[in-house]
């Protein structure tokens, strides 16, 4: 694996559940989801914000979410990011649009129902929204500053996801573009260290914000607020007296030997193989 494109949520259905077929006869869901937090301002403050997130369910997965979601469930997805781009048929302009693709579901609420908070929760009772991403930046940092003075940096980086076709049986492989929106104390220390072919992990929340062009026209962009940047494949001087070129061989004690745990071998039980697979592969999706 060279990359990573990870995303995790838990928020809450905003509407009924409608299921489509593709012309190849695959199930296929969006569902949107709404996922409360809350932030720490650059002056410290803690600030509450609300997360809107379209996510895409193919084959099995749509078909249950079909059958039992319904609006006001809490739900756990992970996936990954992908932006579908297209050209207005109006205007002929490129456009495009950033959503999740599921790779796993898991409902939350209880069969009785959602339960009210109990009181002092606090944050142990909100949502989920963080991103991890590994990969390569495209462009060198851009710094700027707001008009209230505070610096923020914008970053791109690129992650990349190969699999092989179950028709044709081809390697595919798909390219995505993250924005990454730094602020404060980090963004200064990565305008200074990074540059463009660095390979970094990048961690954060997606968000997904609006605003309009020049002539009105309404668009979206979504961008990873990033919370933990680390540069990649660099040396590290504290680890040096811990590497060593030497084939070294280890023997555990003659008494520590005599109470080691027994082997599968020496218990009389077939112990089942555990495969850890998510349902929906990437050689499922039809693209």
């Amino acid at each position: 694996m060279f990359s990573l494109n990870r995303v995790q949520i838990i928020g809450y259905q905003t509407q009924p559940v409608q299921v489509r077929q593709t012309p190849g006869g695959i199930s296929v869901v969006d569902l949107n989801l709404v996922a409360p937090y809350m932030f720490k301002a650059e002056s410290g403050e803690m600030i509450a914000g609300k997360g809107f997130h379209t996510v895409t369910l193919w084959g099995p997965m749509a078909e249950v979410a079909g059958k039992f979601v319904r609006p006001g469930a809490q739900l756990f997805i992970s996936g990954r990011l992908q932006t579908d781009s297209w050209q207005d048929e109006k205007t002929g302009e490129k456009r495009s649009k950033t959503k999740i693709v599921a790779q796993d579901m898991i409902f939350l609420d209880s069969k009785d129902g959602q339960r009210t908070p109990p009181e002092g929760a606090g944050a142990i009772a909100q949502c989920l929204n963080r991103a991890d991403v590994v990969g390569n930046v495209t462009r060198d940092p851009e710094m700027r500053t707001t008009t209230g003075g505070q610096k923020v940096l914008t970053l791109g980086v690129a992650s990349n996801e190969r699999w092989k076709d179950r028709n044709s049986g081809e390697d595919k492989e798909r390219v995505e573009f993250h924005n990454v929106v730094i602020w404060g104390e980090l963004a200064d220390q990565v305008s200074k260290a990074i540059k463009k072919g660095n390979r970094v992990y990048v961690t954060g929340r997606v968000q997904t914000r609006a605003w309009e062009t020049k002539d009105g026209a309404k668009r979206t962009t979504t961008e990873i607020i990033c919370e933990s940047l680390l540069l990649l494949g660099v040396s590290n001087p504290a680890v040096q007296n811990n590497i060593s070129n030497e084939v070294r061989s280890f023997s555990a004690p003659a008494s520590e030997a005599a109470h080691a745990a027994p082997s599968s071998a020496d218990i009389n039980v077939e112990i089942p193989a555990v495969t850890y697979a998510s349902e929906i592969k990437a050689e499922d999706l039809p693209f």
